[in-house]
């Protein structure tokens, strides 16, 4: 609980508490019936359905979800509303995905994976959140990621795994 009716205040500033604004990528979507990711993926969905963000969701989520099976279709029902916010592909996004494929960070095949990541850039998100270890949450990978964005104009991009998010007791 924060001291002065949900604010930080220190000498004199007032500090707001703003909810963080994340991009889900689908292999969160995917990861809530995992048996691997089960775990943590289903406590971020709990701090998801609290309120705890502002969850961006995006076209490329739902052309990538028309294939999968009708229970992970439902999890997307699990983001309230009033907290989910849906981003669409624009010729930024394109432009700054494709500048990713140039540089070699990612291959065609994993096309996907840079719009994902265009897409949070472009919107200045606080953070993607992906189970994806080799194309997205990858040390070497992000570096280069935000290289691209800061040459371009765009923010840095801090890129998690659902690991990060869980509460502390």
């Amino acid at each position: 609980m924060l001291p002065h009716g949900g604010r930080f205040v220190k000498r004199g500033f007032t500090y707001c508490k703003m909810k963080p604004k994340i991009y889900l990528d689908t292999s969160v979507i995917g990861g809530y019936f995992d048996k691997e990711f089960k775990t943590a993926t289903r406590l971020l969905f709990k701090r998801i359905e609290k309120g705890d963000f502002e969850v961006f969701f995006s076209d490329m989520n739902e052309a990538e979800l028309m294939l999968a099976p009708q229970h992970i279709k439902e999890v997307i029902k699990l983001i309230p509303s009033n907290c989910k916010t849906v981003i669409k592909i624009n010729d930024d996004v394109e432009s700054l995905a494709q500048a990713y494929i140039v540089e070699k960070i990612l291959g065609q095949a994993s096309e996907n994976n840079a719009y994902h990541i265009a897409l949070s850039s472009i919107n200045r998100l606080d953070c993607l959140i992906s189970w994806n270890f080799k194309h997205i949450v990858n040390f070497d990978k992000i570096k280069v990621f935000n290289s691209v964005n800061l040459s371009l104009g765009y923010p840095a991009i801090d890129i998690r795994s659902p690991l990060e998010f869980l509460e502390n007791e």
